[in-house]
């Protein structure tokens, strides 16, 4: 399911939510998203770039910095902590 990045209209003020901008996932036959969901006032749709290329040694970091811990399997059943 897509993520689409949206902002509010230049020519209105919006609210916390939509003023900065916000994400939101929806199904390709959904209708386009033409109101900010917690004010009503219009919304754009913002072009960003997609997250496209990621290497696995690079969530393998993020994943580090997050304090999560990496596993390998050395027996049937036993695992063993990498990092």
């Amino acid at each position: 399911m897509p993520v689409y990045d949206y902002r509010v209209h230049p020519e209105h003020e919006g609210c916390a939510f939509c003023k900065d901008g916000f994400e939101m996932m929806r199904l390709l036959a959904d209708p386009p998203l033409e109101y900010c969901p917690e004010c009503h006032a219009p919304i754009i749709k913002i072009i960003t770039a997609p997250a496209l290329g990621r290497s696995k040694s690079m969530l393998d970091d993020r994943a580090k910095a997050a304090g999560f811990h990496k596993l390998t399997r050395v027996d049937q059943g036993a695992f063993e902590k990498l990092y």
